[in-house]
């Protein structure tokens, strides 16, 4: 067993790009809360969103002028502190001028301004505080590491830690560079419906070819978290690349390693994202081995994350393997009981759905620590998945008791 990732040791800048931080007022606190990446040239951008029916304005706004512009963006305007969700028509009127301001003062159309928002739902944009703010924030951008962290923590509502991933690949005697930022705490569930990533890059890259690595790099790390189970009205994931590098990932070799690059920060920002989830005390990494198909592996994993019962026992690190076996019967996938292993840490706690002996004190250790490995076997076929979860505490009630005041 390792330890999550939290924050790399290098901010690790990709060619193209800059990004600045102010505080507009938004947030009650008085912290940086508006938040501006810009590529300079321009830069070809895909996008997966919200699963969820009820969208807020900028996810509306920025869906649509990625298809106006054919995926084109020049910057992305990011405030937090109001999720500018739950608004009507005048949330989408607010996130246009927006736009249309930021795009003025970058010179270029506003359908290439993506914004995104991220807060309480229900309240009304604050846009005469974020226009006042705009033209100090397009003035403030900069292609540094102090740009980079600036942004990280303009984003944050719950968070307590910035979530920044980056990597570096050499091919073809060019450096290619991936560098994630992200926010997410609560409301953080699989399926498209996670939290604010944006993925900045140098590679040169289709519309096409951005989308198919997007949802790739998405599915083996975004995609296999849940903290609480709940699904957000904002939450998108931006990949954004400019190109300035020379290589592109129509060459094979790019795109291979490019690939690989880019899961692996996705999945650092998955991890920073679990380990910084609400209240959370342990981060459980579920292991769902032998399923008929992959998606069956999912189902199963996301029914045990999602269990109260379940999260709830390992709260109280207690090694109550019944809990995760009622889980997996109640899932849907029509199992055989008398199949099943599960095992906490190395130990075997149930075998062919039935109590195995073992070290209760050493499973009740195990689940002390604050990363731990639980590994459910159904015995069905030959796939598998691995699936980033927490436990449940009082503390994560408590803050969502008093968010909105």
């Amino acid at each position: 067993m390792t330890s999550l990732r939290r924050s790399p040791e290098k901010i690790r800048l990709p060619l193209g790009f800059s990004f600045a931080a102010v505080a507009a007022g938004i947030k009650i606190s008085g912290r940086p809360d508006l938040a501006l990446a810009e590529a300079a040239g321009g830069a070809t951008a895909a996008a997966l969103f919200t699963k969820n029916r009820v969208v807020a304005a900028p996810v509306e706004v920025g869906r649509a002028s990625l298809l106006s512009t054919g995926g084109r963006v020049r910057a992305v305007v990011v405030n937090s502190g109001n999720a500018n969700c739950a608004t009507g028509r005048a949330g989408i009127q607010a996130c246009e001028r927006v736009c249309r301001e930021a795009g003025r003062l970058l010179g270029v159309p506003a359908a290439e301004i993506f914004p995104s928002s991220t807060g309480i739902i229900g309240v009304r944009l604050p846009t005469e505080k974020i226009h006042a703010k705009l033209p100090e924030l397009v003035v403030g951008r900069s292609a540094n590491q102090r740009g980079v962290l600036a942004f990280a923590h303009a984003i944050m509502t719950t968070d307590t830690r910035a979530k920044i991933a980056s990597a570096r690949i050499r091919v073809n005697s060019k450096d290619v560079t991936v560098l994630g930022i992200a926010k997410g705490a609560g409301m953080i569930h699989p399926q498209m419906a996670t939290m604010l990533v944006y993925l900045f890059t140098d590679v040169g890259a289709s519309l096409h070819e951005l989308q198919s690595l997007l949802r790739e790099a998405c599915d083996e790390s975004l995609n296999c978290m849940s903290i609480d189970g709940d699904t957000s009205t904002n939450d998108t994931v931006l990949l954004l690349a400019s190109g300035a590098s020379g290589a592109r990932v129509k060459d094979v070799r790019v795109r291979k390693k490019f690939s690989a690059a880019l899961t692996a920060v996705c999945q650092s920002l998955a991890e920073q994202i679990v380990s910084d989830g609400e209240g959370v005390q342990h981060v459980i990494r579920l292991f769902v081995e032998q399923a008929r198909g992959r998606e069956e592996a999912l189902l199963v994993a996301r029914t045990i994350a999602h269990s109260m019962l379940v999260k709830t026992a390992w709260a109280g690190a207690d090694p109550n393997w019944g809990r995760i076996l009622a889980a997996v019967g109640r899932c849907g996938v029509p199992i055989a009981p008398s199949r099943v292993q599960i095992f906490i840490g190395r130990q075997k706690v149930c075998r062919n759905g039935v109590a195995w002996a073992f070290n209760e004190r050493q499973a009740h250790r195990h689940l002390t620590q604050p990363v731990c490995d639980i590994r459910v076997q159904l015995r069905r076929g030959q796939h598998s998945v691995r699936f980033l979860t927490t436990d449940l505490t009082a503390e994560y009630v408590r803050i969502n008791a008093d968010y909105s005041t």
